[in-house]
């Protein structure tokens, strides 16, 4: 499936267990020509993390190894949280007028 995307195309693998709450998922973005953007989730929006490389076979290791729920399946990666951008919207109640 890795090797057929095509720029702007993605591939998702979630994770289904009804001991964990929240999302649990890998995704690989085919963003152009030579850019791989992935990221995983785990659980929350706090542990939301991604990376970009060149490499499929990196991409391609990574998605089998989170998979596969092996311990070490990231290390290839350096990593930035990007949780922030995904965390719940604070908004600020508007005042009523008084009469």
């Amino acid at each position: 499936m890795l090797a057929n995307l095509r720029p702007g195309d993605h591939v998702l693998l979630e994770r289904q267990n009804e001991n964990r709450e929240g999302d649990w998922y890998i995704q690989a973005w085919f963003r152009d020509e030579t850019t791989y953007q992935l990221e995983f989730r785990n659980g929350v929006a706090a542990e939301h993390y991604q990376t970009l490389t060149t490499s499929e076979e990196k991409v391609s290791q990574a998605l089998l190894g989170w998979a596969a729920d092996e311990p070490d399946w990231q290390s290839s990666f350096t990593w930035n949280n990007i949780g922030a951008m995904f965390g719940a919207p604070t908004t600020e109640a508007a005042k009523e007028p008084t009469l």
